[in-house]
């Protein structure tokens, strides 16, 4: 099982919710997340994308020289740049890290923070167009030449002169929940990833993407993105999760969930179907917690207990076909050490 953990380019702290205890984010608190992921053994970092996040590519890149081994999923999100752009930058990141880059394609599911960035497409159109973006991009990227016309994309005669390193190219990840993102995924992605959810409808998703692929003589794998409360002991763990709470206010969740509403993404939809915006009843599965969805968007779960239940609990996501874990804890740098002492232990790696 391939173990990640995430680059928090939006902010930090031992709450949530809340400005109290807040760590900023600067380029030092970076450097040592990356390295402590790097040296305790994580396999890459997610490094985000977003109007509220550093730029992903600049992050990731200036952080190559301190890691030796640690790969970097970047976010790349296919209405900001051309596929063209996209597939240089690539490259050039490739070739720079000798190897050490995998890609995660954002669709974006916030029509507001898109309409900043000056992307004003439905929600269906937005994934037509990262379908071309990628039929693109991997063309391109495969050393073809390209000349496509599109929808969305007029290109003539592209072409890659300095090529990467992984052939034909670096694996690419992706998540989404509605009908169109399952599709895509079948056709394009090596890697679907979804967000904490309950196991049954974990295993619905990957059944459905699966045979998707399956038709089209296609293999996809399968990965998780999940917050992490382990500790020493199951009722440790609770008390963590109550302590990171604590401080939240229900004019902060009233807030959050205000923006939730807004954004047209079929999972951002089922991961607030989880809580309903109320702190009643957040273990939405067994050690599964939904706390962290009331103030923010996106991931929004959990696993909370002992190290050994929260093994068990990955292994019924890994039954299931899940290959690849991305985790995330609260704060980000002394989790990664916690989790890495606590949990690497009792998985498969």
């Amino acid at each position: 099982m391939d173990i990640l953990w995430f680059m928090p380019t939006s902010g930090d702290g031992r709450y949530i919710g809340t400005e109290k205890g807040k760590r900023e984010v600067d380029y030092g608190y970076m450097k040592q997340i990356a390295i402590a992921a790097d040296e305790r053994g994580y396999d890459g970092i997610l490094v985000p994308t977003g109007k509220t996040c550093e730029d992903a590519w600049v992050v990731a890149s200036s952080l190559i020289p301190y890691t030796k081994k640690l790969k970097f999923l970047v976010a790349l999100r296919p209405g900001h740049i051309s596929p063209t752009v996209g597939a240089r930058m690539t490259a050039t990141f490739d070739r720079l890290s000798e190897g050490r880059l995998l890609i995660n394609i954002v669709t974006g599911g916030d029509p507001v923070e898109l309409a900043g960035d000056g992307l004003h497409l439905d929600h269906d159109e937005r994934y037509e167009q990262t379908a071309e973006f990628l039929d693109i991009w991997k063309g391109v990227m495969a050393g073809q030449s390209v000349d496509y016309k599109g929808k969305y994309f007029d290109i003539d005669q592209a072409s890659l002169l300095y090529p990467g390193v992984q052939k034909p190219y670096p694996p690419l990840y992706f998540g989404g929940s509605s009908e169109m993102a399952h599709h895509i995924a079948a056709e394009h992605i090596d890697v679907y990833l979804t967000w904490g959810e309950p196991p049954e409808k974990v295993k619905e998703k990957i059944a459905d993407v699966r045979a998707r692929a399956q038709k089209i003589g296609r293999k996809v794998r399968f990965g998780i993105r999940l917050h992490v409360i382990v500790r020493e002991t199951e009722e440790e763990a609770w008390q963590a999760a109550e302590k990171l709470a604590e401080n939240i206010e229900e004019d902060a969740i009233q807030a959050t969930q205000a923006v939730l509403t807004r954004q047209d993404s079929v999972g951002q939809q089922r991961m607030t179907a989880l809580h309903q915006g109320s702190k009643r009843s957040l273990e939405v599965s067994p050690n599964l917690w939904a706390g962290i969805g009331l103030v923010r968007w996106g991931a929004g779960t959990a696993l909370v207990g002992d190290p050994k239940i929260v093994a068990e609990r990955i292994r019924e996501y890994e039954a299931l076909g899940i290959d690849t874990v991305v985790l995330s804890g609260y704060p980000h740098l002394e989790e990664a050490h916690r989790v890495a002492d606590l949990l690497f232990p009792y998985l498969k790696r």
